[in-house]
């Protein structure tokens, strides 16, 4: 099994962060550039970058703030938001993102995500996924941050996109988001049970035994999370230690690794 990866995500509207329940009600949380500098400090093993208001305007990506936010990104680094066109995904990696996260515009311009794949490898290209249930175990797609729908199936819209060529899908409940009363189970093991890809579980984790459950009872590959990091006390490398606790491969870190050595 491959280690299981705790990525921080970081929602950015216009002049900082913020964080939301349920994709509404945005509270600010503070800028982008120290919180990226405090995840380098705690060894997280990737970060998010997702510019909310993006697809509210036909503006390109401010490639300008990203190599801003890259210079000082030391872990893997994905960026989305506004992301419609191949030129836009080969200035982003330039500026310093490892990966390019596409929502939206998977919809509207689905062979981005096969052009993105073809050119830059499959690896590059995340696809974000935000749903809704209907139903028992049944979730519908939303595009622009969750508020239209696409009247996609979850499950089938997963398959397409591994079909497209995604090198892993970031599954997001937008019922859950901001609750922290836990992931959505149910749909993290159904998209993980479509696609062969990486599954990241995303939207509810409140405390590291949601974490914990989204990869051993959900099959998730990783675990995305913002709120519990911005508004307790609970941290990635808590996270990583309770995973570990409860036998799921994990990367330690740095300081584990030379209190061992030593």
């Amino acid at each position: 099994m491959l280690k299981v990866r705790v990525i921080p995500t970081l929602l950015w509207k216009q002049f900082g962060l913020v964080k939301g329940i349920g994709f509404d009600s945005w509270r600010r949380v503070g800028p982008v550039l120290p919180a990226i500098k405090v995840y380098n400090q705690r060894e997280v093993d990737e970060l998010i970058l997702v510019d909310i208001a993006a697809q509210q305007s036909d503006e390109a990506p401010d490639f300008e703030s990203i190599e801003e936010f890259g210079q000082d990104c030391f872990v893997p680094f994905t960026v989305g938001g506004g992301i419609t066109r191949i030129d836009y995904v080969q200035r982003l990696l330039r500026a310093g993102a490892d990966k390019v996260s596409i929502n939206t515009a998977a919809y509207t311009t689905p062979e981005l995500i096969t052009e993105i794949a073809t050119h830059h490898g499959s690896q590059c290209v995340v696809a974000s996924i935000d749903v809704r249930a209907v139903g028992s175990k049944s979730w519908k797609c939303f595009s622009h941050a969750g508020h239209q729908d696409t009247g996609r199936d979850a499950v089938e819209w997963a398959r397409e996109l591994e079909d497209r060529g995604v090198g892993e899908i970031l599954i997001t409940s937008i019922e859950r988001d901001g609750t922290m009363s836990g992931y959505d189970l149910d749909l993290i093991e159904a998209i993980v049970q479509t696609v062969n890809v990486p599954v990241i579980a995303s939207g509810g984790a409140g405390n590291y035994q949601h974490m914990v459950d989204a990869v051993t009872k959900g099959g998730a590959s990783a675990v995305a999370a913002a709120s519990i990091f911005h508004f307790t006390e609970q941290t990635p490398a808590g996270a990583k230690s309770a995973l570990a606790a409860a036998g799921v491969p994990v990367r330690q870190s740095l300081h584990a690794l030379n209190g061992q050595a030593g």
